[in-house]
């Protein structure tokens, strides 16, 4: 299959190559696409140095599928030239994910609704997956009224800029290019995107709108502190989620064991629970800090963590790619 990795030279680009490779991805040209900038640099894959290329020559080749990290901006001007030479395009961007026209999929929840109309798909914000990936068989179970969500956000989900940020603050100097408004290092920021107008970030706003999509449901009541802090490996979440059904702790277990791509971390005896570090590299869900809410009847606590360059954008991203391959809507 023809694959193109566009804005592969950035940190979920470089991910999505490490995740195709390690999935055995069918690949048999491979399209490595950023920005002028970066035309010309070599980068590898599974042995092979591979030249960057522009947009313009990717779209030339007419690869069978994109997928996009370049960013909001590039993929609303991008992806539909992609589309038009036939191309799948699975954009990692928040360009599309609220279209009513496109689809909103994480692969364990909602694959079964693409089409081979769907040409450009949309890959849900991070913290939005690793939350309804864990929330979703508990959703049919029981019926959520209302989600109440803090994320404790890795600096990886903004970028390098970030990384490097954080890592020179560490090292006792002053970031030579800041990516936050603040300093990072020994400091928590409870801003993760722009703010809107109702004093909610967009990010926030996010976990809102793209959680009733992918769950099919607008009578969910969702409401998000987003924040920032100093770690890499992963972002966390504590959750706290009313159901309009009673349930029994034993159930809340045995669904989320059942649940593919989550993995129950919970033994507090041992001192086991989730942990970015513990995320880092993984692919899995990571679920633990499961109780009950004692102030109000029907609601649960959970504590959920997963790397947010992996089943937050780069391995759901390819998971949907390899469902279009069993529904036979991309080449094997």
């Amino acid at each position: 299959m023809k694959v193109a990795v566009v804005g592969a030279t950035g940190l979920v680009g470089g991910e999505m190559l490490k995740v195709l490779a390690e999935r055995n991805f069918p690949v048999t040209e491979l399209l490595l696409v950023a920005s002028a900038r970066s035309v010309g640099q070599e980068m590898e894959y599974r042995g092979r140095k591979y030249p960057v290329i522009s947009m313009d020559e990717a779209i030339a080749a007419r690869p069978d599928v994109a997928i996009f990290s370049a960013g909001g901006s590039v993929s609303k001007e991008q992806a539909p030239r992609f589309a038009e030479v036939g191309t799948v395009v699975i954009d990692n961007s928040s360009a599309w994910r609220m279209d009513p026209t496109k689809k909103l999929v994480v692969p364990e929840i909602n694959a079964r609704q693409l089409t081979a109309a769907d040409k450009i798909i949309a890959n849900p914000n991070c913290s939005t997956i690793q939350m309804v990936l864990a929330l979703h068989q508990l959703h049919e179970a029981f019926q959520i009224r209302r989600i109440v969500v803090s994320t404790y956000q890795s600096v990886t989900g903004t970028g390098k800029k970030a990384v490097d940020q954080l890592l020179e603050e560490r090292a006792g100097h002053a970031a030579s290019n800041p990516a936050y408004p603040h300093p990072i290092d020994l400091n928590v920021l409870p801003h993760i995107d722009v703010f809107e107008a109702n004093g909610y970030t967009k990010e926030e706003m996010k976990m809102v709108n793209e959680t009733r999509k992918i769950l099919s449901d607008d009578t969910i009541q969702v409401t998000a502190t987003a924040v920032r802090i100093p770690v890499m490996g992963g972002h966390s979440e504590a959750i706290n989620v009313e159901f309009a059904q009673e349930f029994e702790i034993e159930d809340i277990y045995r669904l989320l064991r059942a649940t593919d791509g989550v993995e129950v971390v919970d033994d507090v005896t041992s001192n086991r629970y989730p942990m970015p570090k513990d995320a880092h590299g993984q692919d899995a869900v990571l679920v633990g800090r499961i109780r009950r809410d004692e102030s109000q009847p029907r609601t649960l606590n959970l504590w959920v963590v997963a790397d947010n360059l992996r089943k937050g954008a780069a391995t759901n991203a390819v998971q949907i790619a390899e469902h279009m391959i069993k529904l036979g809507l991309l080449p094997a």
